[in-house]
């Protein structure tokens, strides 16, 4: 979208350095700059880019010409940085990225179309890419996991069949590329023999192999490779495709001034923790605590490390730790490949919310679980005693496990300890360049005081989701008025429903007028004016949804997370946490974005970023807004109305 030249000023100095702004991009970063935001990243995971006709087969990738494309419009709109979700390798039948693996790239994101190409010494055919493309589901925004899972995986195993059947200059030269590759990756190992294993027994859940499987031998590792050679050569080519397209696409990013975040995420795949066992703790499992938001808790069943192998007071300082070696290996790989990295659930590394793995209803034991380290003296569960860092003076019995205020009053040898796994995480983003404005920590909810006490060590922002601030509590953490300048602000994520479906449950509710009386709070300096200005959000179609977005600039965060469905006015949940459903992990960018985009943003669906800015900078005050009047009268110019009326 082009901002109107006669719309600017000639001399538009104060705020572009000199000359005109001939781009929404320049016009963004410049109303940014004069807003003290400091960044602005849109979430999106590699399932939902778009793609492109002859290239798409059903499941979108960053990798592919789409993904460079949609990385293009970012840029061109003003974002500064894309917030990627996990991306490790999922298996047959779950495509939650958030199950995948840790150390190995999901080869749904592999754009197969170049494998036809000369870079990868043209292994495919040409027209095999274009059928597969051309017989790909499409027409619904949905990504189809399950074709684009046998697609993917056929074409890799093709590809490597001939390479290992070609000695030409070419097929030779990409084979010494590949060893090089394998030689740099030292988890590449590790991740081949498990998918030999996998394709030896049918399934990757090494729970239902053979007990000599789930832990084999030296003996049995070289006999299954052996036997699963053609297996092995597959993955390691897919891996390999996907470190050299990961890389290209950094590049590009790179030149557009575009950071790539990544995800770490909490839990762990059956893929990483085969052959692990030693590194968690038995019969425990961790999950989601209850909250205001979910009362209910989540069991994930993923395995916690266990403790006696990494706290000083069991191992002290010196000794080796493999569970600190393990998050080191995952942290330091994320830090070589992105700019950035989201913790994902930071509580999971600091205070885990842990259950019995053991219990017969894992909703009913999630409730029932306890903090790993708060639980000094407790009859529900006695083997956690030996593990608590929290003393029983400093436990709250007059409130939940759960509640931020169970524990107080730690001492900073105590905070030391609960911060072991983030001093790895800070050590190996000091050793990449990075500080801690290059780590996000998705802290929702929840903050007991332990996280809070290490994220203030590392000097961390939380996250403020403000689709579920709570109007009737003003203390409350997702209001953006209590946010700190560290913090990222946003209105909402993978997890929520998007914006205008949001709008929708409200209006059925009939908390919209309330809702548009706390924007006006937010976004109106006149007292005199708010009434008027709220009665114009519920007014004019869309103006309460721009509003909220207008919101998030208003600070103190400095910074600014949107997800992709609230960006394009997208009206379905890409994920509805706790239901298993086709329908969770596959929302993806229609082909025709930039046409879709702004078709939307003129009817006040999709978010308009410029207008969102002026109201914003509106909400600065009259000496405010007499000191940026051509920035804004740009603005205004270049999005809708700065009052949504």
């Amino acid at each position: 979208m082009r901002v109107p030249r006669h719309a600017l000023d000639r001399d538009l100095a104060p705020w572009s350095d000199g000359g005109d702004v001939e781009s929404q991009h320049e016009l963004t970063i410049a109303a940014l700059q004069a807003l003290g935001i400091e960044r602005l990243v849109l979430a999106i995971h590699d399932v939902s880019f778009p793609g492109r006709p002859g290239e798409d087969v059903g499941r979108g990738s960053p990798y592919t010409r789409g993904g460079h494309d949609l990385l293009s419009f970012v840029r061109e709109l003003g974002f500064d940085g894309v917030q990627l979700g996990p991306q490790g390798q999922t298996s047959p039948g779950n495509a939650s990225p958030y199950d995948g693996s840790v150390f190995s790239k999901n080869v749904l994101s592999i754009a197969i179309a170049e494998l036809a190409t000369e870079r990868f010494a043209s292994l495919l055919d040409a027209g095999e890419v274009a059928r597969a493309a051309a017989e790909a589901p499409h027409g619904d925004l949905r990504a189809h996991y399950d074709y684009a899972y046998r697609v993917q995986t056929r074409a890799l195993a093709v590809a490597a069949a001939n390479l290992a059947t070609r000695e030409d200059p070419p097929a030779r030269a990409l084979k010494d590329e590949i060893a090089a590759f394998t030689t740099r990756a030292p988890w590449l190992a590790h991740d081949a023999r498990f998918e030999a294993f996998a394709a030896l027994h049918g399934t990757d859940d090494w729970r239902t192999w053979p007990a000599a499987d789930r832990e084999p031998s030296a003996a049995r590792l070289a006999e299954v490779e052996a036997a699963q050679a053609a297996v092995i050569t597959t993955y390691v080519l897919g891996q390999y495709v996907l470190d050299v397209q990961h890389k290209a696409l950094r590049a590009r990013a790179a030149a557009l001034g575009v950071r790539l975040y990544g995800d770490l995420q909490v839990g762990l795949s059956l893929r990483d923790r085969w052959t692990r066992g030693h590194l968690f703790l038995d019969r425990y499992r961790m999950g989601a605590p209850p909250s205001r938001t979910n009362p209910e808790g989540q069991p994930w069943g993923y395995p916690v490390l266990d403790p006696r192998q990494y706290l000083r007071r069991f191992v002290g300082d010196e000794a080796p730790s493999p569970p600190l070696a393990f998050v080191r290996a995952r942290i330091t790989k994320l830090f070589a490949e992105l700019d950035g990295v989201r913790i994902d659930h930071p509580h999971g590394l600091v205070c885990p919310w842990v259950y019995d793995g053991a219990a017969p209803d894992p909703m009913i034991a999630v409730v029932e679980g306890a903090r790993l380290f708060e639980t000094p003296a407790s009859a529900a569960h006695p083997a956690l005693a030996a593990l608590a860092l929290a003393r029983t003076d400093q436990i709250d019995d007059r409130v939940p496990a759960y509640d931020d205020d169970h524990v107080h009053g730690l001492t900073p040898p105590q905070v030391a300890e609960y911060a072991r796994m983030f001093d790895v995480i800070m050590d190996a983003a000091r050793a990449a360049g990075r500080s801690a404005n290059d780590v996000l920590c998705e802290v929702l909810s929840t903050c007991p005081e332990p996280l809070a006490c290490v994220m203030d060590k590392h000097g961390f922002g939380r996250f403020r989701v403000t689709q579920k601030a709570s109007l009737v509590d003003p203390g409350d953490g997702y209001r953006g008025e209590n946010a700190d300048s560290r913090d990222w602000t946003m209105i909402g994520n993978h997890d929520t429903e998007p914006l205008l479906a949001v709008v929708a449950r409200w209006e059925r509710l009939g908390t919209l007028a309330a809702r548009a009386d706390y924007l006006a709070l937010r976004l109106e300096p006149a007292r005199s004016r708010r009434a008027t200005f709220a009665a114009g959000l519920l007014a004019a179609p869309g103006a309460l949804a721009q509003a909220m977005f207008a919101e998030l600039f208003v600070g103190p965060a400095a910074n600014v997370l949107v997800f992709f469905a609230d960006l394009f006015g997208e009206r379905e949940t890409y994920n509805t946490p706790g239901l298993v459903s086709d329908r969770n992990w596959s929302m993806r960018v229609p082909q025709a974005f930039r046409e879709v985009y702004e078709e939307r943003r003129v009817r006040g669906e999709a978010l308009d970023i410029p207008r969102a800015l002026a109201l914003a900078m509106r909400a600065r005050g009259a000496a405010f807004v007499a000191v940026h009047a051509e920035l804004l009268a740009a603005l205004t110019a270049a999005g809708g109305s700065p009052r949504g009326a």
